[in-house]
Parts: C-alpha cells; structure tokens; sequence
C-alpha cells in the first residue's frame, strides 16, 4: 500500500522573542490550513491462476482494458509476475504461474507470500485445470480452495474473492478431461455459499456456460482470442459489482442468490430417454433468471428441451437456459423443464450429473 514519509520537526525556541516580534499590531491570526484529504489507494485486484492466467492470458487485458474504458481507473492488478504478451497496452501484474496445481500452492503455502508481496484487495481466481487433468479428486481440490481463502482472510479480513466455474477442457491426450471438468464445476457452487461470509464474500463466475473448446480454446485447453474475450465479459460484470460496493473496506452483501438443480429420470427405452430437471432458489434472494447444466452419463446427449433453451456442446452436455416466463424464482421457489436424450443402446438406467447457476435480480 501507499505510505508517506514524515520528515523529523524542528523546533525553535521563541520564548525569548518579544511580543511583537511574534504577533505585528493589526495582524490577525489566520485559522489553520486545513490539509487536503489523502489520495485513497487504488483497489488492487489479483488474477490468481494458472497459464489459463498467466501465459499470456490475454482476457487479463481485455478485462482491464474495459474496466478502464467503463471509468473503473483507480485500480491496480497486482502480483509476482509480470506477463505482458499481448497487443494491448495493460497492467500486466498477476499470479499465473503456468502449469501449477491449486493443490500443491495449498500443500506447499505458497501463496502467503505471493500475498504479503502484492496485498489484495479482490482476488480473481481461476485455478484448477491441471489439478482436473491429473486426475485429482474434486474434494481434494475444494479442500486446497478452502486453505487459500483462509489465507487470504489472515493477510486481510475483507478480501473479496471471485472464483470461477473452470472453462471446459478437452485436449487430445485427456479423453476423461470434459467429465472431470463437468463433475468439479458441479461442486463449486456448494462451496462457495459455505464458504462465503458478509464481510468476506466468495462470489462464483460462471466461466463454463457458452465457452466451446473447439472454437473458444485453440488446444482443447488455453483460450484462443473468442475464449479470451468471452472469459473477460464473464469476469467483468462480477469485478465491477464489487468496486461498486467499495472493496476497500467491510461490506455486507446479503445472501448472493443461489439455486440447485436435481435430475429425475420420467421415462426410457432403447436408445433414448425423457429426463427432468427441477431448479430451485435456495438463497433469500430473489433470481431473475437461471442456467442450468445437464452432463448425460453413459454417452447420452441431449436432443430436444421444452420450457428452456438448449445449446449443446460437442460432448454432449447440455446448457439449459430459463424461458421467459419462468425465470424469476422467489426465494425457496421451484421451476422444471424437461428433455429428451438419445443413448447408446447399451447405456445403463439414465443418469446425469446436473448444476445450475442464479441470476441476481438488478437493483
């Protein structure tokens, strides 16, 4: 943070000095200047990460660059490294060490002094794709989550943290990777409401939704210029709520609205299957709308979507958003919408692995 050197006062002895020599006839006394209030520190925002972050994470100068261009200008992003390969001017500070695993920053206690280092105040986390790809468990990894929050608390008690739902991942020498992406990004919703406080939030951005390994990545794995840009426009509306609530001090946001979805098979039969998803508000905060994510097992793909929107992805898992009459959700209210799935004639009893993310109703 910003400090202020205090050069040592002199003090001269005056008790010797007549009357009025100190004070003229007809001079009065003029008040004492007031001193100008102090420049408030820029909020100093972390991108934490991976080379998903790091190298060179060109959505971290797409973001940056539309922050400042909406009038977001006092602030700073911050970190030990110094990656700048893109084309466009922009603080190029973060903390994406390329090929790095949450789990061994948790295990190791690295981040405490990356932290000491560079003093966040918001942390824009995301982090966990090569813990996915080596096959490491979605429990282990929330359990690394849960560690660094707690050390960003210890460095300050109010850092806000922004932690994405991973982009999908589908790299050719990985052919479990889409799944295990899907199975983690499940889990991260549920963490993070146990793990939010009022003074510390932890607000998930769903990075997944909309973004197509085949267009937006350009190794299955790393953003392409599409996948930056989207990743950015993902980041930005979450970032700039937070500088709106002034992220310099206490805040209280109240209970962030959440939903969870449940699956239910309602019929089937050789090759195929009709499935329910029920989602419901489970925040004391209204929703005005709601994306939900249907993974089939076994196979499956999702064909056809009625009271919702469909838009498929290559692996077959399916984002389902809400239609126009049924996503406003009061707190504790349910909706449903239903689909159709094709199968492999030898796929089990249907199954699928399903998650949903709320939208906050605006001010």
């Amino acid at each position: 943070m910003r400090s202020t050197r205090h050069l040592p006062l002199r003090i001269i002895p005056l008790l010797a000095l007549p009357a009025t020599l100190l004070l003229p006839v007809g001079v009065a006394l003029a008040p004492p200047a007031t001193a100008a209030p102090a420049a408030a520190d820029p909020v100093r925002i972390m991108p934490l990460g991976d080379s998903i972050t790091g190298s060179p994470g060109c959505w971290r100068a797409l973001l940056w660059n539309r922050l400042q261009a909406a009038g977001y200008t006092d602030i700073d992003f911050v970190g030990t490294l110094t990656h700048r390969g893109c084309a466009q001017a922009h603080d190029g500070d973060n903390e994406g060490h390329g090929g790095e695993l949450v789990t061994n920053v948790a295990d190791q206690n690295l981040l405490p002094g990356r932290l000491a280092a560079t003093l966040p105040d918001i942390v824009v986390m995301h982090f966990g794709t090569n813990d996915v790809w080596s096959s490491i468990s979605p429990d282990r990894i929330l359990a690394a989550y849960t560690k660094l929050v707690e050390q960003m608390r210890a460095a300050n008690p109010d850092m806000k943290v922004l932690v994405a739902r991973l982009i999908p991942m589908n790299p050719s020498g990985c052919t479990g990777c889409a799944q295990r992406v899907v199975d983690f990004n499940a889990r991260i919703p549920e963490w993070a409401r146990t793990t939010s406080t009022s003074r510390s939030p932890v607000t998930v951005v769903d990075q997944w939704t909309g973004f197509d390994t085949a267009t937006d990545t350009y190794d299955g794995v790393h953003p392409s210029a599409s996948g930056d840009e989207k990743i950015a426009a993902r980041w930005y509306p979450a970032l700039a709520a937070l500088l709106d609530a002034d992220p310099g001090g206490p805040a209280d946001p109240g209970d962030p609205p959440d939903c969870t979805a449940s699956f239910r098979a309602v019929s089937a039969w050789q090759g195929g299957y009709q499935g329910e998803v029920t989602v419901t508000n489970t925040s004391a905060s209204p929703v005005s709308g709601w994306t939900a994510t249907v993974a089939p097992a076994a196979g499956a793909r999702l064909t056809q979507v009625w009271n919702g929107t469909l838009a498929a992805a290559s692996d077959g898992t399916g984002t389902v958003s809400n239609a126009d009459w049924n996503g406003t959700l009061a707190p504790g209210a349910s909706t449903a919408f239903g689909f159709i799935a094709s199968a492999p004639a030898t796929a089990d009893a249907p199954s699928a692995t399903v998650s949903c993310m709320a939208h906050p109703t605006s001010p």
